[in-house]
């Protein structure tokens, strides 16, 4: 997505048709517009990347930067696991270049947070009928994708829980107070910010809507080195927008769910009040 919007950025700089592009490009007019719409998605070709930047006269900079983010596609370890669905690696891909990931949970714990029995039962619960060799590998896939949390420069994960997810106890009473102590010593790393969404809240910024991810990167420097997607998890499925009034309206709500909801220090306190309540 955001290879896609360097290079029709790059194109409309140079002022360029997309025919001139392909001519100079030597690749055809469709391959130029199948990159700029990003519908090969992970299957963007470096070189073909390369040869549409040079004709628009891209700076040694911006190339750098766009063979990065193709790089990133090609090379992550996810586009080549059977547990991942394709509709995540995108996903995964912009975690793996951004500075930052906000989430609003309303149901679920994000997949970053969840500890592996915690991520077993859900899969359980909905992949039935799956063999449990599959399921499995899906666990191992959703663990390994939360290294994502101790590279070097650290992501800045923020995330607001509604309280509703600290009260749908998924894989039963021993799964969930493993899954809440682990928010608690997550919720102190430096690099990860919890705040519960308590019911006494009431109605609330995102309204009816469900879980979504605000994921950036942001270059003052360089414009084209810089990212915002936002990812709204559907059931079996994903939506992805990067258009800047869409990015724009889920950054505004998420600083509204922010305010909404307890502050860190408050929040830590429901979550131990949470791991206290009666499991019968």
């Amino acid at each position: 997505m955001q290879i896609a919007r360097g290079l029709k950025a790059l194109r409309s700089r140079a002022d360029l048709t997309q025919s001139e592009v392909a001519r100079r490009a030597g690749v055809s007019v469709g391959t130029v517009n199948r990159y700029e719409t990003w519908q090969d998605r992970a299957k963007l070709r470096l070189p073909t990347v390369r040869a549409i930047a040079d004709a628009c006269g891209a700076s040694p900079d911006e190339l750098d930067t766009l063979v990065r983010l193709v790089r990133n596609q090609e090379n992550g370890w996810w586009m080549e696991h059977p547990a991942v669905p394709e509709v995540m690696d995108p996903l995964m891909s912009f975690e793996d270049v951004a500075e930052y990931e906000h989430v609003f949970a309303n149901t679920l714990v994000p997949g970053l947070l969840q500890t592996r029995r915690y991520a077993l039962a859900l899969h359980e619960a909905q992949d039935v009928r799956t063999e449990v060799d599959v399921i499995a590998a899906k666990v191992d896939a959703r663990v390994k994708r939360q290294a994502i949390l101790n590279r070097s420069p650290a992501l800045h994960l923020w995330v607001v829980l509604d309280d509703a997810v600290l009260r749908r106890r998924v894989g039963g009473a021993d799964v969930m107070a493993e899954q809440i102590d682990h928010l608690t010593v997550m919720a102190q790393r430096p690099n990860v910010d919890i705040q519960i969404l308590p019911f006494a809240s009431g109605a609330h910024a995102a309204g009816s809507g469900g879980h979504f991810l605000v994921l950036g990167r942001d270059d003052e420097e360089n414009p084209l080195s810089s990212m915002n997607v936002v990812y709204l998890e559907l059931h079996r499925r994903g939506l992805y927008l990067d258009a800047p009034v869409d990015v724009q309206n889920y950054k505004l709500m998420f600083d509204y769910l922010r305010s909404q909801a307890a502050d860190t220090s408050a929040s830590l306190e429901l979550l131990t009040a949470a791991r206290q309540e009666p499991t019968s």
